[in-house]
């Protein structure tokens, strides 16, 4: 009966994970703190982007490692397919709320807005989202459900 209970547990705890709109999807040297877009409800399993409008990506998180530079790599999976989506400023350290170099166990706010074309196909699709540090190692991956609209 109490493996019963902490599986049960574990199901709303995992399902409540899911619900936040993003799962962890490899972070090597940090650990997301928050992560939200512009337009999400943080209830949504999906968050729908819609076309011919720019989102905002919010994202805390806590670097393990020091680094005198960051960068942002996005890609859309599409049927377990990564495609590359070019950031109009993929430089983290630039025009992002973060300056370089950063620090071994801070806590930095990332903000990269990114267009939503209106020649998108309305799609459903799995953003993957990475902070990589000067080495190419990623401090933080973020995979987020999500449909155009």
């Amino acid at each position: 009966m109490q493996a019963f209970i902490v599986f049960s547990l574990s199901l709303i705890l995992c399902c409540s994970f899911v619900a936040c709109g993003y799962s962890d999807c490899g972070s090597e040297d940090g650990a997301i703190v928050s992560l939200e877009i512009t337009g999400c409800s943080n209830t949504a399993k999906r968050c729908i982007l819609k076309r011919n409008t720019n989102s905002t990506l919010v994202l805390s998180f806590t670097s393990n490692v020091e680094s005198s530079s960051l960068t942002a790599v996005v890609h859309g999976v599409i049927l377990g397919v990564p495609m590359p989506f070019d950031l109009p400023n993929p430089d983290c350290c630039k025009d992002s709320g973060i300056t370089c170099p950063v620090a071994s166990g801070q806590t930095y706010k990332y903000e990269g807005t990114f267009p939503i074309l209106g020649s998108y196909p309305r799609v459903t699709v799995d953003i993957k989202w990475e902070i990589k540090d000067k080495d190419g190692k990623d401090i933080v991956c973020a995979l987020i459900p999500a449909k155009i609209g």
